[in-house]
């Protein structure tokens, strides 16, 4: 006889509703989702359900073993058609399951993200700029139904919100005895905790400004009454996220100085610019009543060993810090003392040059690091301090010590020709940098370089927060392709491709900036980890930072790595032309036509005249039809430069190098690689070409149309979509000011994009955003922009008022609005008249290039103007060696320049 089988009875599972509450106004057709990245959500987008013309919610059950103690970021977007039409602020909103199971609704406002408050609780003001300080501190009530919380970034010193509504909990609107809100641990809403009768089916109220000093309220927010029903006024513990509250337009703006750290002069300097130097800045910034100062990129670009090296952009560490950059004299141990005798002899020499010489200053630094090291080492690797660095950082600073002893042991930062480590394996760099490594000090020596550029950074800033004033970086487009972190990570990169721009009114060749494109699919796959680490660094010592070429995150100007010139590349991502395309539109030719390079005999006699035949003899072939064709040993190029760099250099060999490079470029379609020569990307400027001038007017002007379509239409949702799949990552990863450089050949999405994301643009009045304009306004800007009157890739004020005769005096005419012939130089009234458009702009900050500032006084300003322009981008063999021909300790000693500029600042509003 069989056993009966005993029913077993499974415990019950607790569970939890928790009901999500948004305040927003949609129209007919239009749906709600609730969403999050976040297992605990299912990843799965939720519906909410129209509730009323002001709020739409969802009810979600969760079991109570579900509950984690984590903060759960969730926001919430609309559709229509399927298609998304808005999506608020996915990283405002946090849900922890744990500390919320108690509260039975949450109520939320949409948040916009191009909100201009939103700009308040980034770094720079909520840590300096508009810190708040000893401020009380909320004491929760054991019994209360209530949290409301809303946010006002500008209230005034002794201000604080204050609630009141038409319930006896709420005061009944008696504005004598209102609710007073405190600012909450986060410094970031207000908060308030209130008790309300629960059989109400409706509750008014609105927040308002109150006087913490005179106790007295001062006025209401704008708008109307805000509500809640009764389903929101019933539950017991509801949590009610108001948004901002509306107050009066009430805006901040600043002004800043643009320089590069290694143009800052400084009577005890070495012949370049120090993190040290920054804190005499800073005390020039207090005295002028300056509030940012923004810095070139600041990383280490040591590739060659040579006066190349300057070019800041090109970095062989996203994430080290310039060598050159150390001050010695800070570094210097009691045991060395020594050394600075001879020290102070070495920098007396160099301090006195015109301009950096970045070479010999960079050589007789390192010869002192060394001396300094072999004797202070033991000390430093000690310390606690250094310890906790090496400890934090060390997932970049092993490979970048590696890197640049391999780079100096090779001669080469090529690391194609590193033998043994061409290829990084991390266990061959774990054996080279272990300690007890033959070559471990090195190695190490890179490490203690590190760590005191580090200190010496983080002190100088620390300075500038101590005085009220913010610190902006710079994060490069690209790094060096021969860098750490391609060599670390190559499929993070497309090394057969180089980044770039397209030609523009300042290069027809365009820009090569030989820097490898990023791999975004391969990136996106490690969720950015890369880029957030880049971030996290530069979070350690900037408040801000301003994207460099902001373009290149929407599509990225792509030249093949056989070419040199910028005018070879195309966009990627791109729709390309398809075939199909062409033949509808008539054009039916062999289409290698529209990809080889139409080389004729007028062709031939226009580029080279007497050295004609010797060209066609050396590089050419000439077919039946005598048309000519390039040798294949000539015919890209990189075989070019490379054939002639053997040459010698002389006159009659550049211009055939010259000639041959435009014959190559002297195509109109580039076919997409593996087509079939199915589909093709124009070239840019196609209609320049000789190659497009033979043809005949119908195929010109259909080509003409297909390039227009193609070039600015056919591509817009498509960057669109790419710039949102990255932006708002990157800008997430920290809490920093985004200020992105959007100048160039602009994509129409690219204003929409970055005012949605809240990421400021730049404005620069002689490079207008309006095409029919040669000039733009200051006072034009919108408010989340930066305006400024030149930038480190433009020329000075004065530098660009003699460049053309003609464009200063429509500009005189017409913007400074004087009649009459326009003065041969910028005088210093000229010069002064712009600098105070910009102040008295409408963007939040007006930043200047130190020598714009300086301009302003005929005593102090430079006596040569040509010696003031930092970079010059159509000279990709530019020097980078700048220097400000004043101290900043003379600069404090100019009282009546210093009281002058203070007065124009403060009169602005800034």
């Amino acid at each position: 006889m069989s056993k009966a089988k005993k029913n077993i009875v499974k415990p019950k599972t607790s569970q939890f509703k928790i009901t999500f509450w948004l305040k927003y106004h949609t129209n007919y057709g239009e749906q709600i989702f609730l969403t999050s990245q976040h297992s605990f959500f299912k990843n799965k987008p939720i519906a909410l359900q129209y509730y009323n013309q002001d709020f739409w919610k969802v009810t979600l059950t969760f079991n109570t073993n579900e509950i984690i103690d984590e903060n759960i970021f969730y926001h919430y977007y609309v559709t229509k058609n399927e298609n998304i039409i808005a999506v608020d602020d996915e990283f405002d909103k946090t849900f922890n399951p744990s500390k919320h199971k108690d509260f039975l609704q949450i109520i939320d406002a949409w948040k916009n993200t191009s909100h201009y408050e939103n700009i308040f609780y980034t770094k720079p003001f909520t840590d300096v700029l508009l810190k708040k300080t000893n401020l009380p501190k909320i004491n929760q009530p054991k019994n209360f139904t209530h949290i409301f919380k809303v946010k006002a970034p500008l209230l005034q010193k002794n201000q604080t919100l204050c609630l009141l509504g038409n319930t006896n909990d709420l005061k009944n609107w008696d504005t004598e005895n209102p609710i007073l809100l405190f600012l909450d641990d986060d410094k970031i809403h207000y908060t308030t905790f209130i008790k309300l009768n629960t059989t109400i089916n409706k509750v008014e109220y609105k927040y308002g400004v109150y006087d913490t000093e005179k106790k007295s309220f001062i006025h209401y927010e704008e708008g109307s009454n805000r509500v809640l029903y009764d389903e929101t006024i019933s539950s017991k513990k509801v949590i009610v996220n108001d948004g901002y509250a509306v107050l009066p337009l009430n805006i901040w703006k600043g002004a800043g100085i643009a320089i590069p750290v290694f143009s800052i002069r400084t009577e005890n300097g070495f012949g370049v610019g120090e993190f040290s130097d920054i804190k005499l800045l800073v005390d020039w910034s207090v005295e002028t009543g300056i509030k940012l100062i923004q810095l070139l990129p600041i990383n280490d670009t040591t590739a060659t060993n040579s006066w190349k090296d300057s070019y800041p952009y090109a970095a062989i560490s996203a994430f080290a810090l310039h060598p050159i950059y150390l001050n010695i004299d800070e570094l210097i141990d009691v045991e060395n003392k020594d050394l600075l005798q001879k020290l102070n002899v070495e920098k007396k020499k160099f301090n006195k040059s015109s301009t950096l010489q970045y070479e010999a200053v960079l050589k007789t630094k390192w010869n002192y690091i060394k001396k300094i090291f072999s004797t202070q080492k033991e000390k430093t690797f000690s310390s606690s301090e250094y310890k906790k660095f090496f400890n934090k950082n060390k997932f970049w600073l092993i490979p970048y010590a590696a890197f640049c002893y391999l780079r100096d042991e090779y001669a080469t930062a090529n690391f194609n020709e590193w033998i043994l480590y061409k290829h990084y394996k991390q266990e061959d760099i774990i054996a080279l940098t272990e300690e007890k490594s033959s070559v471990y000090y090195d190695i190490a020596i890179h490490y203690f370089v590190q760590f005191y550029l580090h200190q010496q950074l983080k002190q100088a800033v620390y300075y500038a927060h101590n005085n009220g004033v913010v610190i902006k970086g710079d994060l490069p487009i690209g790094v060096n392709k021969y860098s750490v972190d391609v060599w670390q990570k190559p499929k993070l990169f497309n090394e057969q491709l180089q980044a770039g721009a397209p030609p523009d009114a300042f290069t027809n060749k365009g820009q090569n900036w030989g820097f490898p494109t990023y791999h975004w699919e391969n990136m996106k796959a490690e969720n950015y980890d890369w880029w957030k680490n880049r971030l996290l660094q530069m979070n350690e010592y900037f408040d801000a930072y301003r994207i460099d070429h902001i373009l290149g995150f929407f599509r990225i100007w792509s030249i093949p790595s056989n070419c040199t010139e910028g005018i070879m590349g195309y966009f990627v991502p791109a729709i390309s032309i398809k075939k199909n395309e062409l033949i509808e539109r008539g054009i039916k030719n062999n289409l290698q036509r529209f990809t080889k390079p139409f080389i004729t005999n007028e062709y031939l006699q226009e580029l080279f005249e007497s050295d004609k035949a010797f060209v066609i003899k050396k590089f050419l072939i000439k077919n039946k039809a005598g048309i000519f064709s390039l040798q294949e040993s000539y015919s890209s190029q990189i075989q070019v430069e490379q054939a002639f760099a053997a040459l010698p250099s002389n006159e009659k060999n550049k211009k055939i190098k010259l000639g041959l490079l435009e014959i190559i470029s002297n195509v109109i379609l580039f076919e997409v690689e593996n087509s079939k020569g199915e589909e093709f990307h124009f070239r840019f400027d196609m209609d320049k070409t000789f190659s497009f001038k033979q043809l005949d007017e119908s195929t010109q002007q259909q080509l003409k149309a297909l390039y227009i379509d193609y070039f600015f239409y056919r591509q817009n949702k498509l960057w669109k979509n790419e710039a949102l799949q990255k932006l708002p990552t990157l800008k997430h990863f920290t809490n920093m000011l985004v200020c992105g450089e959007d100048l160039g050949l602009v994509p129409s999405s690219v204003p929409e994009v970055m005012n949605d994301l809240g990421i400021l643009s730049l404005e620069v009045q002689r490079m207008p955003k309006d095409s029919n304009k040669t000039f733009s306004h200051p006072n034009d800007a919108p408010y989340l922009s930066v305006v400024t009157p030149s930038t480190h890739d433009m020329s000075t004020i004065r530098g660009w008022w003699k460049e053309d005769k003609n464009t200063s005096q429509k500009f005189y005419n017409t913007v400074l609005h004087q009649k009459g012939k326009a003065p041969i130089d910028c005088e210093v009234w000229i010069n002064k008249a712009i600098i105070v458009q910009h102040l008295f702009s409408s963007a939040i900050w007006s930043i200047f290039q130190i020598q714009d500032l300086i301009g302003m006084d005929e005593k102090i300003r430079r006596e040569n103007v040509d010696e003031e322009r930092i970079n010059i981008p159509a000279n990709e063999h530019h020097n980078w060696c700048y220097r400000m021909h004043i101290t900043v300790e003379n600069l404090l000693q100019q009282k009546i320049f210093n009281a002058e500029l203070k007065k124009i600042i403060q009169l602005s509003g800034r």
